[in-house]
């Protein structure tokens, strides 16, 4: 039996292609070994290229497989393969280089490979591809939550982003094949899907008079599904249809994470960002409104060019002031390439250390103080696994609607079933609680907070 091995470097959806392209070696017959301990006839690197070090490490990954072994086929995939096929080629030992389009021809270029050993670029101009690649995902790892991609390519050219050169523009996969895998994914025993892609709110840009909310609201007709989660959207994104279908859908996570990258207006002005402070803030008090409770999660880039103390000072207090349940922190990296590393006044490195850590600060603290909000108030939980994967301790880990990860006393069978948890206490990552009862076949109208 011919053997294969992945590695992927960068974002949930390199992870979700990944998925799809294993099913693709699957379906011909392969046996998936592990990249670090075995020797495999075939191995996928599937590449980053959103910092310079995504493109590095990359580099280094596809010269550690062909070290592995250099008899293999060796093929690349992913950002980096999209803008760089010339720099991979000229690596000796690659054998295909492939972007991120045409991976459903995967196999036969592999085939190809195996029998006449030439080395092939397959990479084509992203720019000009207008349909969503069907690759489908019926069945995960980790058994309780769904990833389904639904949308590709981004249109937004922000000034420190590569991703529209190597992922191309909003493409969006159609309606009637989402709520397809959909069904397939709960009759796989799925209670929860994560709705994702590269621009996710910018579903249904490229079709006619059909949006993310009216997706969301033919998602929401799918009988067993007791969850649906965005992985992300735009504050200009959130209208108000959007805003109608989280307040009235009962399957809609209460969880939103909204991309901020900014908290003052001139910073995300040259970031060349769609909204203002005051745009933003105005969207998540509508939330707030629409969806007690609901948590809402942000990126925000520290340090980017030009941005002085009093900017960023700024910008703490605005983050503080909205009170997000969570900021994922990021130091302003270069990116070769797009306008932000040509600008001026590059910040120094000491002084985006420290913003960051004083940010991440602030997230704690926004964290702790949304646990406490739910102390002895009963959440659902999907129990994903046993607490920091120990199996034995009879403790389990899962996320509630809103996005708390609970830790909790229960038997391994509970993993993917929906409890009912009073939360006892809370911490930074984590609050802790106690099983009230399994919600066994439960209607998604018992999947909101009580």
């Amino acid at each position: 039996m011919p053997s294969v091995a992945f590695y992927t470097l960068g974002c949930k959806v390199n992870f979700y292609d990944t998925e799809a392209i294993w099913q693709l070696f699957k379906n011909e017959g392969y046996e998936q070994v592990d990249f670090e301990t075995k020797t495999a006839d075939v191995y996928l690197i599937n590449t980053c290229t959103v910092t310079n070090t995504g493109d590095k490490k990359s580099r280094q990954i596809i010269r550690r497989a062909i070290r592995r072994n250099p008899d293999a086929v060796i093929a690349v995939t992913g950002c980096y393969a999209q803008t760089s096929p010339a720099e991979i080629m000229a690596i000796e030992g690659v054998d295909l280089v492939i972007g991120t389009q045409d991976r459903d021809k995967l196999m036969d270029y592999i085939g190809q490979i195996r029998r006449d050993r030439q080395p092939v670029n397959a990479v084509r101009n992203i720019m000009k591809t207008r349909e969503f690649e069907e690759l489908d995902v019926p069945d995960f790892a980790d058994r309780t939550r769904a990833f389904l991609k639904i949308q590709e390519g981004c249109n937004n050219f922000c000034t420190f982003c590569i991703i529209p050169w190597s992922r191309g523009l909003s493409r969006s996969r159609d309606p009637k094949s989402v709520v397809e895998q959909a069904k397939q994914l709960v009759a796989a025993g799925y209670k929860e899907i994560v709705l994702t892609g590269i621009h996710t709110g910018g579903y249904g840009d490229d079709l006619e008079n059909y949006r993310l909310s009216d997706l969301l609201w033919d998602l929401d007709k799918v009988e067993g599904l007791e969850r649906i989660r965005i992985s992300s959207i735009e504050a200009s994104q959130i209208d108000d249809k959007m805003i109608d279908v989280l307040n009235r859908s009962s399957k809609m996570c209460r969880h939103l994470h909204i991309p901020l990258q900014a908290g003052e207006d001139s910073v995300l002005k040259r970031m060349r960002r769609k909204y203002t402070t005051e745009e933003f803030a105005a969207k998540v008090r509508e939330l707030k409104k629409a969806m007690p409770g609901v948590a809402i999660t942000t990126d925000v880039i520290v340090g980017f060019p030009g941005e002085t103390e009093e900017q960023f000072e700024a910008g703490y207090r605005f983050m503080k002031e909205l009170g997000f349940s969570e900021m994922h922190v990021f130091p302003y990296s270069k990116r070769t390439g797009t306008p932000a590393a040509r600008m001026d006044d590059q910040v120094d490195e000491e002084v985006k250390n420290e913003r960051v850590h004083k940010l991440i600060d602030l997230s704690e603290s926004m964290q702790l103080e949304y646990g406490r909000s739910y102390v002895g108030q009963v959440l659902d939980v999907i129990p994903e696994r046993d607490y920091k994967g120990a199996p034995g301790t009879g403790l389990l880990m899962g996320y509630s609607d809103n996005y708390i990860q609970v830790v909790f006393e229960g038997s391994e069978s509970l993993i993917g079933q929906l409890c009912r948890v009073h939360i006892t206490e809370a911490g930074v990552n984590e609050c802790r609680g106690r099983l009230v009862r399994v919600l066994e076949g439960s209607g998604a109208s018992a999947a909101s907070a009580v």
